[in-house]
């Protein structure tokens, strides 16, 4: 039977990342891999992370890579908007992960592909049972008609709601001690930039992987 593994939010927990990712057993040939945003900022491997879901999803097109609000402010940073926002919200640590790679260029430390990688996220991933966003979903609005904001950004109002969304939603964004799982929500962000876990939930069986 095909599973799908979710992965919350990494913010550049290389080492978190690779330990996790050899402790659960993915068999591409079936199983589907969903990364559910902010892979970067806090952490002090960004760099590393994007890096390694770059080549990872060279060698499996199939893997699924979402947009968090982090990722949303590295693009609004780089286009001159809210910079100081950014960098006061784990920025800097992003910019000196890749200012730290020997091959990057000072004047523009982020390299082309990387670029590519930040503007090729999708907002959301649905399946038959499960909707899969970086943030949640608001009351009452079709999925393709979905704010961005409320799927980057969403918070309290969707973790509270009681709104059939007709499927599961799983998520990532607001932290939790352990996974969050109630009114057909799933919520896998354990704060790993924190000091926390990183963590999978394996589907359908919701069985969590940590590292």
């Amino acid at each position: 039977m095909s599973r799908i593994y979710a992965v919350g939010d990494i913010h550049g927990q290389f080492d978190k990342l690779k330990r996790l990712m050899d402790r659960v057993a993915i068999d591409y040939s079936q199983d589907t891999l969903v990364f559910l945003g902010d892979y970067i900022d806090r952490g002090p491997g960004s760099f590393e992370v994007v890096q390694y879901l770059i080549e990872l999803q060279q060698a499996h097109p199939e893997v699924v890579l979402l947009k968090g609000n982090h990722e949303e402010m590295l693009l609004d940073y780089l286009a001159g908007h809210n910079r100081l926002f950014y960098l006061r919200n784990g920025g800097y640590q992003t910019i000196e992960s890749y200012l730290n790679q020997q091959a990057s260029d000072k004047n523009a430390p982020i390299p082309d592909h990387h670029l590519q990688f930040f503007n090729s996220l999708a907002l959301y991933h649905e399946t038959v049972q499960y909707v899969f966003v970086h943030a949640g979903l608001k009351d009452g609005v079709p999925l393709a008609q979905q704010d961005p904001a409320d799927l980057l950004w969403t918070r309290e109002r969707f973790i509270q709601s009681k709104y059939d969304f007709g499927k599961t939603v799983v998520f990532g964004h607001t932290p939790f001690e352990a996974p969050y799982v109630k009114n057909q929500k799933i919520g896998v962000d354990t704060g790993a930039a924190y000091g926390g876990k990183l963590t999978c939930v394996e589907l359908p069986a919701v069985t969590f992987h940590h590292a």
